[in-house]
């Protein structure tokens, strides 16, 4: 027994060591391969913040160069900085708009020999451009010599123009300073290589910069030091300059997930080692979840990075991806379609209901497309009310062209915001691969090109892409920079004149002056052409002021006639154009009386009230006004008893149906009638043959117009079919 006793002892000790010595190592190498894959998940959240800092200051110096590019490659500011009298311009648009739109600390304007014209800091230096040139005039030698050399290796088709950017010290404190020439955005501006005026913007790094970094992306007590940080408690992000050289140090305290998971289950461990293995399965689970946690929020940032916030639909960054999918794994005979689409009427919201409703209205029109596509399409957010939709393997084009049309039905239907009740309208372009082009870049051009085409054409539509938009998008464009040519040469333009007679004396009594254009390779061309391309582009104002000047100089040779001049809408809207109007009058010495002003009814129900204000205040000083192509668009004999106009102009189109069973003899009764009744002179267009001139005459019409007379000839022709040496039928 006591040997028996003493080996059970000898047996008890040797299991109790070999228990404790087991459960000390098992319990060691739990602590060391916690310790382990804690400092593990230390060291790889620490090089994602490291590298997401990295990131963030790269795309910041992206960035300002992209904002700088909103106001540098146009036009107008290549205008405004070669004048340098407009401070109030250039401050607004290329200075403090800048910091308040984008939050730039600094804006500078240099001249052709790097001298600032224009400067504006958030500090209040006086001549705060003192404190940035160290760093600008290293970057605008080298953006000139660059300009100079036309070296434009960097462009892309989001970077628009040359430019230099460095990280340096200004006012003695870390910057980004980005150099950018204001060049023409249309290329009609001539500028001499590497004598552009230059915009240099700046943005500090260590105050705003720091907070919202810290904020957006959670880095603990971030801030700016001089020096690179000491010990393993923080961490630091050289900020280097061009040369290679740290300029200061981004510093912060490391997030340590692992270290926070150790320090949590060290005292339970100690204390419970007989349950050690539990709470290693569940320390282990619990490092899993903060290990799930981080792959989350890298989850999340992709997924910001890739959509849309508002909408949550794919950005174009996603849709050109899928696309591209889509067009490398088209099957043969299958077809891939893509759209374009643009609300109409959006901006209205906006305007009448607040950027808020707005927002509301984008985010159900989103839902709504998103239950009429099928789960391999998709439909991306690409600006503020243009959408694009990809559409692979479709098996039949026609497919594509349904969903248009059910799109198009979809958003007729009003939209419920706030208990309002919003009505619009979606335009959309179309095209589709193989046909229109094998590649993502192609197919969204030419829907953007369909798109374009289905709004010229009236909005709320789609259109398919076809070779001849293509061409005739070319031809505008031409046209549009022929028309500006012309505008500034003044030998091309030609205005015409065509006379108006009295239906019962056939007395020659006005003419109505009507532009033609001579262009250099298309012959003439008629106001059909010019007017609308004019109006798209911002020329009109600039065509009606000079056919307005012409036709004034010609009134002078006829004293007894009057002259009726077209006027566009948009340039009733102008506040102004009253003003200019009784100007050029004065100017000429004419008679108000003489000049009547042809407008159509849509430029007379502008909601904003100018016209109306013009039209009264033209009306006082004696011009007359007559309502254009009356009995189309929105005309109605209800609404002619609210006009403010002297005369009615019956559209051709009624005289044209004389004779026919469309009833258009009693229309132009009608309209002839209630005219004397409100006392207005009534004018019939395109009068062709003898027969309606003496139907017009029987009606009671006062003054005929069209080609049975003469057709629009030169102020000269007028002058001799006056003087009897020529005839109106003949000319």
């Amino acid at each position: 027994m006591p040997i028996s006793a003493d080996k059970a002892r000898v047996a008890t000790r040797f299991v109790a060591v070999l228990t404790l010595l087991s459960v000390s190592i098992v319990a060691g190498l739990v602590a060391g391969l916690l310790i382990w894959a804690g400092q593990e998940a230390d060291a790889v959240s620490a090089e994602r913040q490291l590298a997401l800092a990295t990131l963030t200051i790269s795309d910041l110096r992206e960035k300002i160069a992209h904002n700088q590019e909103s106001v540098t490659v146009w036009d107008d500011a290549v205008i405004a900085v070669r004048k340098s009298q407009n401070d109030e311009w250039i401050d607004y648009n290329l200075g403090s708009w800048m910091h308040t739109y984008f939050g730039h600390d600094g804006a500078y304007v240099l001249d052709p020999t790097d001298q600032p014209i224009y400067q504006f800091s958030t500090h209040s230096n006086a001549e705060p451009y003192n404190d940035v040139e160290g760093v600008a005039a290293t970057l605008a030698a080298v953006l000139r010599q660059q300009m100079r050399e036309g070296d434009d290796s960097d462009l892309t088709d989001r970077i628009l123009s040359q430019g230099q950017a460095d990280v340096g010290i200004v006012a003695g404190r870390p910057a980004i300073v980005s150099v950018k020439p204001i060049v023409s955005d249309t290329g009609e501006i001539e500028q001499e290589p590497g004598r552009e005026f230059l915009h240099v913007a700046v943005r500090f790094l260590d105050t705003d910069f720091v907070a919202s970094l810290s904020e957006d992306y959670l880095f603990e007590d971030m801030h700016f030091s001089w020096t690179k940080a000491s010990g393993d408690t923080k961490a630091s992000l050289p900020l280097l300059a061009a040369s290679g050289d740290p300029i200061g140090y981004l510093v912060w305290v490391p997030y340590q997930p692992g270290t926070h998971v150790v320090h949590r289950i060290a005292p339970i461990a100690v204390g419970t080692l007989c349950l050690l293995l539990v709470l290693v399965a569940g320390l282990l689970a619990l490092l899993a979840r903060r290990s799930q946690k981080l792959a989350e929020r890298d989850a999340k940032m992709n997924h910001l990075a890739l959509h849309d916030p508002l909408t949550d639909l794919p950005n174009r960054v996603l849709f050109h991806n899928r696309l591209d999918i889509a067009l490398s794994d088209r099957a043969e005979g299958a077809f891939v379609a893509v759209l374009y689409l643009d609300l109409d009427h959006f901006k209205q919201v906006n305007d009448t209901l607040g950027h808020p409703a707005g927002d509301a209205v984008i985010i159900e029109f989103a839902n709504r497309l998103r239950t009429l596509l099928r789960s391999t399409d998709t439909v991306a957010r690409i600006g503020g009310d243009e959408f694009t939709i990809a559409l692979p393997g479709l098996r039949n084009v026609g497919d594509a062209e349904l969903l248009c049309d059910r799109i198009i039905d979809t958003v007729r239907k009003p939209f419920d915001i706030d208990g309002h009740q919003v009505f619009i309208g979606v335009t959309i372009g179309l095209a589709v691969s193989p046909s229109d082009g094998g590649t993502g870049t192609e197919l969204c051009r030419k829907a953007d090109i369909a798109l374009y085409h289905a709004k010229s054409s009236g909005r709320s539509r789609y259109a398919m892409f076809r070779t001849e938009m293509d061409r005739m998008l070319q031809t505008r464009r031409d046209i549009e920079r022929d028309l500006r040519v012309a505008l500034t040469k003044r030998d091309q333009l030609q205005v015409h004149y065509q006379p108006l007679l009295n239906a019962h004396t056939d007395e020659i009594t006005g003419v109505e002056a009507l532009l033609r254009w001579h262009h250099p390779t298309k012959g003439w061309l008629s106001p059909e052409v010019i007017i609308p391309i004019a109006e798209e582009t911002g020329l009109i104002e600039a065509v009606g002021e000079y056919v307005l000047r012409e036709a004034c100089g010609a009134a002078l040779l006829w004293p007894a006639l009057s002259v009726a001049i077209n006027v566009s809408a948009i340039e009733l809207r102008n506040p102004a154009f009253s003003s200019k109007v009784a100007a050029l009058l004065l100017e000429f010495g004419i008679e108000p009386h003489r000049i009547e002003l042809e407008l159509t009814e849509s430029a007379l129900t502008d909601p904003n009230g100018i016209c109306d204000h013009n039209v009264k205040s033209l009306r006082l000083l004696g011009v007359r006004i007559a309502l254009d192509d009356f009995g189309t668009g929105f005309s109605s004999l209800g609404r002619l008893q609210k006009l403010a106009v002297d005369r009615i102009k019956i559209d051709r189109s009624f005289v044209s149906g004389f004779g026919r069973a469309n009833g258009d003899e009693a229309i132009v009764q009608a309209i002839v009638e209630l005219a004397k009744a409100r006392g207005l002179m009534t004018t019939a267009e395109g009068v062709e043959t003898a027969e309606q001139q003496s139907h017009l005459k029987q009606m009671g019409c006062d003054d005929l117009q069209g080609f049975l007379f003469s057709r629009p000839v030169t102020a000269h022709e007028i002058s001799l079919i006056l003087t009897g040496r020529s005839t109106a039928k003949s000319a």
